[in-house]
């Protein structure tokens, strides 16, 4: 396990020790079950007897969302080649995501895809039944603390991708992995 990880906050670089204390192994740990969660959903709707459709839920599901961002999910489900899109999209990506976070790799990137896909499934869910604070939000919250701490660095393939020459060139690249 790396024995220490660099972050920006707030404009700030800093330098803390996974070492100390369970903070590496609840930061793989978070990685590990939000990676399965995403795995498990994009290929659970890949081995479904009925082919992914979800036209449904943005048309209808999304009813009790404000304005702008129902009327745009209704525009996606009622535009045939959106719809087409979405339908390949959520799943590849829920598939991928989970994939790359299981794995270690790349995890800043699949972070912040499962952050763009979490928020429309919030905002979609915007009638908030359950109140404010839902397991939309818990899933956004996740894939935020897992893409802000680099836990691909720890136990993931991140570290030795970083040690590539390819990406040593590349400093850029470093903010996708991590």
């Amino acid at each position: 396990m790396a024995a220490t990880g660099e972050i920006e906050m707030l404009g700030n670089r800093m330098e803390f020790d996974y070492a100390e204390g369970v903070t590496g192994y609840v930061l793989v740990f978070a990685r590990i079950i939000t990676g399965y969660w995403f795995l498990h959903a994009g290929v659970t709707k890949y081995l479904a007897a009925e082919p992914f459709n979800a036209g449904g839920w943005l048309v209808n599901g999304t009813a009790g969302a404000p304005g702008p961002v129902h009327a745009f999910l209704a525009w996606v489900g009622q535009t045939p080649w959106m719809l087409e899109f979405t339908n390949v999209m959520v799943p590849l990506g829920e598939t991928l995501i989970g994939f790359a976070l299981i794995t270690g790799a790349a995890v800043r990137l699949a972070a912040a895809g499962g952050t763009f896909l979490m928020t429309f499934f919030y905002l979609g869910n915007a009638d908030w039944g359950h109140g404010l604070v839902n397991g939309d939000l818990l899933g956004l919250a996740l894939f935020l603390v897992v893409g802000a701490l680099a836990a691909g660095r720890i136990l993931g393939l991140d570290a030795y991708l970083e040690e590539l020459e390819f990406v040593r060139r590349r400093p850029a690249l470093r903010y996708l992995l991590g």
